[in-house]
């Protein structure tokens, strides 16, 4: 569990409709720090699990598997252990393999299509650590042969989101880190 200086709301104190996303994080995660700290701002968690999660990330023009592959490339460079928890097993959701993921891990990309790749160096732009990240031509023609722009903001903004909320609970040491994190933590 972390551990951070919020209020953490019981799961049987929850408001009915995030019980099941409090079921959802522990059954993942083996914690539900994030939906028990944001019940103190029900319109934030509505925004994040509601309009950001159900309409964006899980709605919207780009696949799935693009926006899994996107989430979890992020959450292995921020080093979000409780987000490697939840992204790896949607990732193998959506299809991808133990062996994908593995490969992920270990910086392999000859696992992957050429659609997949240009969403890997995309979230390696975005990602927190790469202060100089940018969409050089050679990335944006690389996104433009699988994607339309449309879906190319659709999934940047995604990873924007994804990658701003990290920060958020990192700062509020709402989740637990992996030994490589390069946010370190206020107990720490």
């Amino acid at each position: 569990m972390t551990d951070t200086a919020f209020t953490r709301t019981a799961r049987a104190d929850l408001a009915i409709e995030w019980q099941g996303a409090w079921d959802t994080l522990h059954r993942l995660t083996g914690d539900a720090t994030f939906v028990e700290v944001f019940a103190q701002a029900p319109e934030m968690l509505r925004f994040v699990m509601q309009q950001f999660y159900a309409q964006v990330f899980f709605g919207g023009l780009v696949a799935q598997r693009y926006k899994q592959l996107a989430r979890l490339q992020l959450s292995l460079i921020h080093g979000c252990r409780t987000c490697n928890k939840q992204n790896v097993p949607g990732a193998l959701d959506v299809g991808f393999t133990s062996a994908q993921i593995d490969a992920l891990i270990e910086d392999r990309l000859d696992a992957f299509s050429a659609a997949e790749h240009a969403v890997i160096e995309y979230a390696r732009e975005i990602a927190l650590p790469n202060m100089q990240g940018r969409m050089t031509p050679a990335l944006f023609a690389s996104l433009r042969s699988h994607f339309s722009e449309a879906e190319i903001l659709e999934l940047g903004t995604a990873m924007a989101v994804i990658s701003g909320m990290a920060k958020l609970s990192f700062v509020l040491d709402l989740v637990e880190r992996e030994s490589y994190c390069p946010f370190h933590s206020a107990a720490a």
